[in-house]
């Protein structure tokens, strides 16, 4: 049986790009230029990859796209805030995002600053408002988590440090760090799915296919990275959507500088093989995220 990928998250990417518009629309107490700043940057072309996996881990816990659609915009507005933010000059200093000039660079970096922080707060508050109250806790928790100082923040802390010299360069360091960085709101994603659908049961939610989804999204951010740090090798600024060859110039450690193009691809390949060992056992309901997964192994963008 053969998957479309391709069909699949356009239609993803359809359904919450209108949900995301919805919920700011519903703003309307919040200063005009704020929204028009969270606005640009959220809703700037994308992949959506973040929202699919909520979908799709959704679907493997028996659910549909309705039942995980507040959790889908959480994690979307949770990304792109922090896109927006390392973007800033004192963090990563972009001037390209998504193929359009960053929000800093359109809005000035006091708003963009502030466009961040209403993304971030507006992804728990749609949380609250969206879901029964223990779905609601279980989804807040894990993207607090996911996103928080052991998470996506602590691993900006740890790459910021790495600029400086202030931790080894070293494999093990290098996927802790992207772990972290990247790795943790892949897997909150698959988290938020499986709650989203499962948290009111009187079971509970399903362990095991917590435990094995959490495996492919620590395998599934690794080999996300990896394929970053190719791009910023290999691409060109119109594929990629940013500009590219910024990582060598300030000297960061990344996987082709650590252990070359060839072993950086080979070891790209054995965590893949890695996830999808990890969710061949949910059946049919993983073939979405078997297909993502060779997507990313592949992307140049």
């Amino acid at each position: 049986m053969t998957f479309d990928l391709k069909q699949f998250l356009a239609v993803k990417q359809k359904v919450i790009e209108q949900h995301l518009s919805d919920l700011l629309t519903a703003e309307t107490s919040a200063p005009a230029s704020l929204i028009a700043a969270m606005r640009y940057s959220l809703l700037a072309p994308g992949k959506r990859l973040r929202p699919a996996l909520v979908f799709m881990a959704a679907q493997a816990a028996g659910g549909s796209d309705a039942q995980a659609l507040p959790a889908a915009a959480a994690v979307e507005m949770i990304h792109t805030y922090s896109l927006i933010h390392d973007d800033l000059p004192a963090m990563d200093d972009d001037d390209l995002r998504r193929g359009m000039p960053t929000c800093h660079k359109k809005y000035g970096e006091a708003l963009a600053i502030l466009a961040g922080d209403g993304l971030l707060t507006l992804a728990f508050q749609t949380l609250a408002q969206h879901f029964p109250a223990r779905t609601a806790a279980a989804c807040c928790l894990a993207l607090a988590q996911g996103a928080g100082a052991a998470g996506m923040v602590g691993g900006q802390v740890d790459d910021l440090a790495w600029e400086r010299g202030d931790l080894p360069r070293n494999l093990d360091a290098l996927e802790h760090i992207h772990a972290c960085k990247t790795g943790a709101l892949f897997r909150a994603c698959l988290k938020l799915g499986v709650f989203a659908v499962q948290s009111e049961r009187a079971e509970g939610t399903d362990q095991n296919l917590l435990a094995r989804l959490d495996t492919y999204g620590r395998s599934f951010g690794l080999v996300f990275q990896i394929t970053d740090d190719l791009i910023d090798v290999e691409g060109n600024a119109a594929d990629a959507g940013k500009e590219v060859n910024k990582d060598a110039a300030r000297g960061k450690l990344t996987y082709p500088s650590l252990l070359g193009v060839v072993e950086s691809r080979r070891r790209a390949q054995e965590l893949a093989q890695q996830a999808l060992g990890a969710v061949a056992p949910i059946g049919d309901a993983a073939m979405p995220l078997v297909a993502l997964m060779q997507f990313v192994l592949t992307r140049d963008r």
